[in-house]
């Protein structure tokens, strides 16, 4: 089992320290952390009444992207009565760098200590990028029992384009697929980047007080992290999720094309494919009121 949490997680009346959620202002929510079964310590947010008389939704960023990027989503959330619990994955945010268990599948093994250890049942899950991976790897590993449902953002299930699947990477083949990220993210020259002009990020940096802290995109202790995540296939995980999901996909992504949603869908009567127009694969930072009303209304029908 993983360890209980750290000091920074909601006093209780006693003083003591609790998983429990810390009520709910306007501004930073304390950071606690937990050290997960093979030695990683993983930093998170909790935040919203408990119990919450809406949803608790577990909230994954990307590639290097910290938790503290869904601050205008934490704020739609809490507004609405939802629990909210962000994750910083290992090596993002206040989490640790370690150099092992850089795998997506280990990072799933983290969210389900993480929904063990504050023994959340009925969450919704958002991933977005590879916090999408990162859920799928959940799901493939330990099923859905303690999910209501899931929501990805802009990441399609299969990064390696081949014969039958024009929905991956730009660019990206089984022939170059051991190598491809062996610089970090390649600049494709396609589609809309995070741009701090753009309003949607201009409030989100004014919410937190600039840009979210984005660890060294290259790093050593994620370059593996990194190619692991583009060899996956979870096309099958998607063909036999059993919860009600949605795939979001940012119209201008400048990693994919927006049809992976759709796609990877297909005939899966649990899910929905959404595309947003004018965002890039930041979708949720680019448009965070439209991609907010998606959440909204996905959680609203559970």
């Amino acid at each position: 089992m993983p360890s209980t949490p750290t000091p920074g997680a909601a006093p209780a009346p006693d003083g003591t320290s609790t998983p429990g959620a810390a009520p709910w202002t306007p501004g930073t929510p304390p950071v606690a952390s937990f050290v997960t079964t093979d030695g990683a310590r993983i930093a998170y947010t909790d935040s919203g009444p408990v119990p919450a008389p809406g949803r608790t939704v577990v909230l994954v960023a990307g590639y290097a992207m910290p938790a503290t990027a869904w601050a205008l989503q934490s704020d739609a959330l809490l507004a609405d009565g939802h629990r909210v619990v962000a994750v910083d994955r290992r090596s993002t945010g206040e989490s640790d760098d370690v150099a092992w268990g850089q795998r997506v599948s280990r990072h799933g093994a983290d969210l389900h200590e993480l929904l063990e250890l504050l023994d959340l049942r009925d969450v919704v899950v958002v991933g977005q990028s590879m916090g999408a991976s990162s859920v799928w790897a959940l799901v493939d590993a330990f099923g859905t029992d303690r999910l209501a449902g899931v929501v990805t953002i802009d990441q399609t299930p299969k990064m390696v384009n081949a014969d039958g699947w024009d929905h991956g990477f730009y660019g990206m083949t089984a022939d170059d697929s051991g190598s491809f990220f062996e610089d970090g993210i390649p600049d494709t020259g396609r589609g809309a980047r995070v741009d701090e002009a753009r309003p949607g990020v201009a409030r989100l940096v004014e919410r937190i007080g600039g840009m979210p802290a984005v660890r060294q995109a290259n790093a050593p202790e994620t370059r593996r992290l990194l190619r692991d995540h583009g060899l996956q296939d979870w096309r099958d995980v998607v063909a036999r999720l059993d919860v009600p999901f949605v795939m979001v996909a940012g119209r201008d992504s400048q990693l994919w094309p927006c049809t992976h949603a759709e796609a990877a869908v297909g005939s899966n009567a649990h899910g929905t494919a959404v595309v947003i127009e004018q965002a890039g694969h930041a979708t949720n930072l680019d448009r965070p009121d439209e991609f907010d009303a998606v959440l909204r209304e996905f959680l609203a029908r559970l």
